[in-house]
C-alpha cells in the first residue's frame, strides 16, 4: 500500500514540476520574443549596420563610383582586444568575402570568431570583408554592383603590391563575384564559391523545389509589379519568406528548441535573429535583372547576361582558379546548381583542360545551405582546409578535381587529396526539360506588364502606400507583434519570468520528467508531420509543373 502512495506521490510530483516548468519556459519563450522585437527596432534605429563580429574600417565606398551602388569595401581590423594585424603572415595573400544579397543584410560570412572570416584571421591572411546599405543607390543596376566587385578586387590587390586575392563568394556573391572575375577579365588568386547557384534550372524532385517558382507566378511580372509597389524598391522581407516556406518543419523546430531550453537556447536564438530578421532593399533595375536573366532566365551559363554596355558576363573568360563547395543537404543551393553549369560552359574535360582552368569540387554530406556559412564546425574544416591548401589548388594541372579531406590533421587543419575528376562523369542535367517554356513565358507576360500596366502602377504608388505594405509584411508583423509598444503588457514578461524562476519553477531536470519527455515524443511527431506536408507539397508541386510544362 505504501508503495502505491509512494507511487503516486511521486507521480503528482512529477506532474506539477511539469506544469509549472511549462509555465516559466512559456514565459520565457515570450520573453525571448520580446527582446527579438526590441532587437530589431533597435536595429532598424541604428540603420541596420553590418552583423560583423569583428571591427573593421572603411576601406572604399562604391557610391562615389561611376556608377554608383550602395557596396562598400571593409577591412578587419580586430577582434575583441586582438588586433589583427600582430598576426598576418608575411607574404599571406589577402582574403575578401563577399555575402549574399538575398533579403537580408551582410555579416553571414563574419557573424562568429569560427567563421570565414575567423579562419583566414587564424591563417594571417588579411582580411577585407564587402558589405552593402540597406537602401539601394536610385536606378541602380546589377552591372553597378558588379562593378563595384571588381573594383574592391583591383584596390585590394593594389593595396598588396599586385598580390591577386583570395575571394569567398557566397550564395548569391558567388554568382556576382563570377561575373565580376568574367567581366573584362579581373584576376583573383583563387575564388571560393559557397552554396553559390550558377546553373538556375538544373535540380531534382525532392532536392530544391524553388527552381519551380517561375513556372508557377508566371515569372518575372510579379517581382516587377511588387517593385512599383515600393516605389522602385524591393522588399528583402519576400526573399526570406520564400526560404522560410522551404522548410517550414526547420521554421517550427527554431521555436521548439527554444521552447524546449530556454535558458540554454535563448543567445543563440537571438544572435542568429539579429541578422535573420533584418530585411534589406534591392533596386527595382537590379532584381528585375536577377530574376530576368539568371533564376529564369538561366542565362550566365550561355555567357548571355550583359553586364555593362561592352561586357558579357562569359564564364569562360575566368582564369582564376575555382573552388566549389556545396552541400547534399542544401535545398537551396545543392551541388545540381553548383555544378551542373559546368557541362554548359566545357562540353568536355579536353575543353577545360584547354582553357587552361582548374576547377576544384568539394561537397558535404548533409549540412544545409545556412550551415555552409553559420556552422562552426564547417568553418573549421571545410573553410580551413581551403585557406589551408590554397597554394596547392594554384599549382594543380588544369583540369578537374574533387577536394577530399582526410580525418587526419595537418596543423589544426584536414589533411586534403584531389581527384582527378572528368566533366563526362558530372551527373547533373543543365537543361532539363520544361524551363525554356516558363522562361518564354515569363518574357510575354512581363513584356505585357511592362508596357501596359508598369507606368500606372508607378503613377499611382505613393510612399506612404510603400511603407505601409513593407510595415504589414508577415516577416515583420510576426516579429513586431511581440514589442511592448504594440501589445504593453508585453513589457511585464521579464519581470514574470524572473519571479517564475525565483519562486523554483524552472526545472532544471526536466529532462528526467517522463511528462517532459512525453512532451518532446509529441513535439517530434508534429515536427514529423510537417515534413511530410511539405514533402507531398512538393510532389505535388513537381506533378503540376510537368503537367503545366510538359517535354
Amino acid at each position: 500500500m505504501k508503495d502505491k502512495q509512494t507511487g503516486a506521490s511521486a507521480g503528482y510530483d512529477a506532474w506539477t514540476r511539469y506544469w509549472a516548468d511549462v509555465a516559466w519556459r512559456s514565459v520565457a519563450t515570450m520573453d525571448t520574443l520580446r527582446q527579438r522585437a526590441f532587437d530589431m527596432q533597435a536595429h532598424e534605429a541604428a540603420g541596420m549596420p553590418p552583423l560583423l563580429h569583428f571591427d573593421a574600417e572603411q576601406v572604399a565606398d562604391a557610391h562615389e563610383f561611376h556608377p554608383p551602388s550602395n557596396y562598400r569595401l571593409l577591412r578587419i581590423t580586430r577582434c575583441g582586444t586582438d588586433h589583427w594585424e600582430q598576426h598576418i603572415r608575411h607574404g599571406a595573400a589577402p582574403v575578401i568575402v563577399v555575402d549574399p544579397r538575398a533579403g537580408h543584410g551582410p555579416g553571414i560570412g563574419g557573424f562568429k570568431r569560427d567563421s570565414e572570416v575567423g579562419m583566414a584571421l587564424l591563417e594571417g591572411h588579411p582580411v577585407y570583408f564587402v558589405v552593402f546599405d540597406p537602401e539601394p543607390v536610385e536606378g541602380q543596376t546589377l552591372g553597378a554592383v558588379i562593378a563595384s566587385l571588381a573594383r574592391f578586387i583591383d584596390i585590394v590587390a593594389q593595396r598588396h603590391r599586385g598580390a591577386p586575392p583570395i575571394v569567398y563568394g557566397n550564395c548569391q556573391g558567388g554568382w556576382a563575384v563570377t561575373m565580376a572575375l568574367s567581366h573584362c577579365e579581373r584576376q583573383a588568386g583563387l575564388a571560393v564559391l559557397n552554396g553559390s547557384p550558377l546553373s538556375y534550372w538544373a535540380g531534382e524532385s525532392q532536392v530544391n523545389p524553388m527552381r519551380l517558382a517561375g513556372g508557377f507566378t508566371g515569372g518575372a511580372w510579379l517581382v516587377h509589379l511588387l517593385a512599383d509597389l515600393g516605389g522602385g524598391r524591393f522588399d528583402g522581407a519576400w526573399l526570406v519568406q520564400n526560404f522560410e516556406s522551404l522548410r517550414p518543419e526547420g521554421v517550427f523546430g527554431k521555436y521548439d528548441a527554444l521552447f524546449a531550453h530556454p535558458e540554454s537556447e535563448r543567445d543563440r536564438f537571438l544572435e542568429f535573429e539579429r541578422w535573420w530578421g533584418g530585411f534589406y532593399f534591392l533596386g527595382r533595375e537590379e532584381i528585375l535583372s536577377i530574376v530576368r536573366d539568371l533564376f529564369i532566365g538561366n542565362r550566365l551559363q550561355t555567357g548571355e547576361v550583359m553586364v555593362d554596355d561592352h561586357c558579357h558576363a562569359d564564364l569562360k573568360r575566368i582564369r582564376s582558379p575555382l573552388v566549389i563547395f556545396s552541400s547534399h543537404g542544401d535545398n537551396i543551393t545543392p551541388p545540381h546548381q553548383a555544378l551542373a553549369w559546368l557541362r554548359s560552359v566545357y562540353p568536355a574535360t579536353n575543353d577545360l583542360i584547354a582553357a587552361g582552368q582548374r576547377i576544384v569540387y568539394l561537397t558535404h554530406a548533409s549540412v544545409g545551405h545556412l550551415g555552409i556559412f553559420v556552422s562552426a564546425s564547417v568553418a573549421r574544416r571545410e573553410h580551413l582546409a581551403v585557406l589551408r591548401h590554397a597554394k596547392a589548388i594554384g599549382a594543380l594541372p588544369p583540369g578537374l578535381y574533387e577536394m577530399m579531406l582526410d580525418d587526419g590533421d595537418l596543423g589544426g587543419a584536414a589533411k586534403a587529396r584531389f581527384e582527378p575528376r572528368r566533366l563526362e562523369e558530372v551527373v547533373y542535367e543543365p537543361n532539363p526539360a520544361g524551363f525554356e517554356r516558363v522562361r518564354t513565358l515569363s518574357e510575354q507576360l512581363d513584356t505585357l506588364y511592362s508596357r501596359w500596366v508598369s507606368p500606372w502602377v508607378q503613377a499611382m504608388a505613393a510612399p506612404a502606400g510603400a511603407r505601409l505594405m513593407e510595415q504589414l509584411h508577415p516577416m515583420r508583423t510576426s516579429r513586431l507583434m511581440w514589442s511592448p509598444q504594440v501589445v504593453p503588457a508585453l513589457a511585464w514578461l521579464p519581470w514574470l519570468s524572473s519571479a517564475l524562476e525565483a519562486a523554483g519553477a524552472a526545472d532544471p531536470q526536466r529532462d528526467g520528467n517522463p511528462w517532459y519527455a512525453a512532451e518532446r515524443s509529441v513535439s517530434r511527431v508534429a515536427a514529423q508531420s510537417i515534413e511530410s506536408w511539405r514533402s507531398m507539397r512538393d510532389h505535388g508541386a513537381e506533378a503540376a509543373f510537368e503537367a503545366l510544362y510538359p517535354r
